[in-house]
């Protein structure tokens, strides 16, 4: 059967993708995989290792080839003047071949996170660190100003720096209201693969992270602020489509989405906790509360939440979904909502 040039690149990014994720005997599995001849499999390995996409590290194993640049950036030298100074610099070069969605959503992301620094960390240095290969860009910044969530806890009068955690999955949360809408965060956590924020020993992060990369950054961590991005080469997300899940139809930041298991790794029990999530949520139209990863949920939390919120505030819709079924019985049990 002859292959056309798009199956094989085709082919060709499955090889690199399971080489990446560590499957053994990958071109056995491949073969497999796809039906395609083993000799072909071999073919395509050689082709990428001849182009510096994969490297072979013994018999039969390979790794992907990785690409690392890293920049230090300063007021004191004129580098924080403008947002998008560095992605020009830096990032730009790396990326301008890939597909337009991909750059949009790293010219957004970029700039804002880089915004963050410009305008309220009070850092006078930043750490810049990417490290590309064929599937993947990451990109690592890193300050060393007042920690974000230190900075949102103290411009709030909050105590505890879990609850500007939690205020972070929300949105619309800014300690420079004059010149922020507090939108960056959010918007930015949703459209890469991999985000993550930490400071002070707390994370924030709306969906999975690279653990390894995690230790990494943990063991390098000094006061200050670290964002972790990591978004696909080839994604077929776009800015667009994000924003659109969140507005409503003249555009405006009416929905949020709040990943329970991320706020509270073990289950939520309390009318306390529940209220730390309820805080500005009736800046909202729709609540979207995913309860994927979360066994159960105490009463009072639950009451609290479904019952107490709700009742004061009709007009805020909250959506639970993703219940366990000890979830949604304890749903049902303050809501009086019956099963279908």
């Amino acid at each position: 059967m002859r292959i056309s040039a798009e199956q094989r690149e085709a082919a060709k990014l499955y090889i690199m993708e399971k080489i990446k994720a560590g499957t053994s005997s990958v071109p056995a599995y491949v073969s497999s995989s796809l039906g395609i001849d083993p000799s072909t499999v071999h073919r395509y390995i050689k082709e990428l290792t001849d182009a510096g996409q994969i490297e072979k590290q013994g018999r039969g194993k390979h790794s992907l080839s990785v690409r690392t640049f890293n920049y230090t950036l300063s007021r004191e030298n004129g580098d924080f003047v403008s947002d998008t100074l560095a992605y020009d610099r830096y990032l730009f070069p790396l990326i301008r071949d890939l597909p337009d969605n991909v750059i949009s959503i790293w010219s957004y992301v970029f700039s804002e996170m880089t915004n963050n620094v410009i305008d309220h960390s009070e850092a006078e240095n930043a750490y810049l660190s990417i490290r590309q290969d064929a599937l993947d860009t990451t990109v690592i910044l890193r300050d060393n100003g007042i920690g974000i969530f230190r900075k949102i806890a103290d411009y709030y009068g909050m105590t505890d720096l879990s609850d500007a955690v939690t205020e972070l999955f929300k949105g619309k949360l800014t300690t420079n209201p004059q010149q922020h809408s507090g939108e960056g965060i959010f918007f930015s956590s949703r459209m890469m693969d991999e985000f993550m924020i930490q400071s002070e020993g707390r994370i924030f992060s709306c969906n999975a992270f690279n653990e390894d990369l995690l230790s990494a950054v943990s063991a390098a961590h000094s006061p200050g602020t670290t964002v972790v991005m990591t978004l696909s080469n080839t994604s077929k997300r776009s800015p667009a489509e994000i924003f659109d899940l969140y507005a409503d139809v003249d555009g405006g930041f009416t929905r949020t989405m709040i990943p329970i298991a991320q706020v509270f790794p073990s289950a939520p029990v309390s009318r306390s906790q529940a209220k730390r999530i309820c805080e500005r949520l009736d800046s909202f139209k729709e609540v979207t509360l995913d309860f994927a990863g979360t066994d159960w949920i105490g009463q009072g939390f639950a009451h609290e939440l479904f019952s107490v919120f709700a009742g004061k505030h009709p007009e805020v819709k909250l959506i639970p979904v993703n219940m366990s079924s000890s979830v949604e019985k304890m749903y049902r049990h303050v809501t009086g909502e019956k099963k279908a």
